[in-house]
Order: C-alpha cells, then sequence, then structure tokens
C-alpha cells in the first residue's frame, strides 16, 4: 500500500551548517524509488509517496546516502500525513497562527519515556508556552526560539532526538503533502 510522507532531516542548512544543496537532496531520494518528490525551502523537508515496505527502511536509507554523498548523516524523522494532520489538529496554541513564526513543532523520533519537563518549566519565561504530545513538542515562543532558553534545551530534557518547524513551515508542508496525495 502507497502512502505520502513528509521527511524531516535535523540541522540541514541552518547556520551555515550542514549543507545540503536541495538538487543532491531530490536526486537521493528519487534514487531510492520515491514518487513525487517535493522539496520545501533549504533546511530538509521533503514530501514523496512510498510502499509502507519503503518507508519502515527509509531514514537508515537517507542517512546513509547522505553520509556517502555529503559526509555527514543528520537524524531523520518520517512522518506519514496523517501523522502531520493529527499534529496539526492537536495544536494547543490556535491563536498562533496570526504569528506563525512564534510557534514550533519538535517531531521526534519517538515519544519520550521519560521526558524532564519540569527541567523545561524552569527555563520557560513568562510568556512562552510548551505541550507535550505524543511525538510532537508544541512550543510557542512569541518572542522567537533564537530568545528561548527553553528551545535549546527540548531534546535533553526528552531524551529523544527531534527536529523544528514552524507553523507557516508545517502547514505549508501539509499543503504539498495533500498535493502529492492527490496526483
Amino acid at each position: 500500500m502507497t502512502g505520502t510522507y513528509i521527511l524531516l532531516l535535523r540541522s540541514v542548512n541552518v547556520g551555515g551548517t550542514g549543507s545540503l544543496p536541495m538538487k543532491d537532496f531530490i536526486g537521493l531520494l528519487e534514487k531510492l524509488g520515491l514518487a513525487g518528490v517535493r522539496t520545501y525551502i533549504q533546511s530538509g523537508n521533503a514530501v514523496f509517496r512510498a510502499s509502507r515496505t519503503q518507508a519502515t527502511r527509509l531514514p537508515a536509507r537517507i542517512r546513509a546516502g547522505l553520509s556517502r554523498k555529503l559526509g555527514f548523516a543528520p537524524a531523520v524523522i518520517l512522518l506519514r500525513l496523517e501523522d502531520l494532520e493529527s499534529a496539526i489538529a492537536a495544536n494547543p496554541y490556535p491563536k498562533a497562527g496570526a504569528a506563525p513564526q512564534s510557534l514550533h513543532l519538535t517531531f521526534l523520533a519517538s515519544a519520550p519515556l521519560e521526558p524532564d519537563l519540569a527541567a523545561l518549566e524552569k527555563l520557560r519565561k513568562g510568556n512562552e508556552r510548551f505541550a507535550l504530545k505524543g511525538r510532537v513538542f508544541y512550543l510557542y515562543a512569541p518572542d522567537g526560539v533564537g530568545k528561548s532558553r527553553l528551545f535549546a534545551r527540548i531534546e535533553g530534557s526528552l531524551g529523544v532526538a527531534g527536529t523544528s518547524r514552524n507553523w507557516r513551515t508545517v502547514r505549508k508542508l501539509q499543503e504539498l503533502a495533500r498535493e502529492v496525495a492527490a496526483a
């Protein structure tokens, strides 16, 4: 059975690290037999169609391919379109839609077993809000994540690797994934 997937790479083309030309990224994904590959901005976001069997092995194969081609292997988070839509529907901060740069979703490799939310609460500024729902950590930071002490400690406090995207990017990936699914 074929499904639509969203692929998120961690720390690619951000702050001058992990340089990955999107043309090379698309080539790698197509070489792996994925259909309808589309990317969004330069930070390692892709949507495509794949079989369930392909998807299970995909994160390891992408990491290996990037390591061979570019010399680094970023964390790979793979979501089904249904996972992304569930994360959007579960957003505890719907008013953030008016300022999409203030809401970041951190998609985690797995649900945290022993998250230290108390440590994050101690770092939280008065106007920041956060929530953990399964494999998604929501951070509303109206002053921006660059000024948030909490943002830099998410993975360490949760004990799970992840990668963050702002609300605008999440909604755009949903739109692209729906287009790929309909094609």
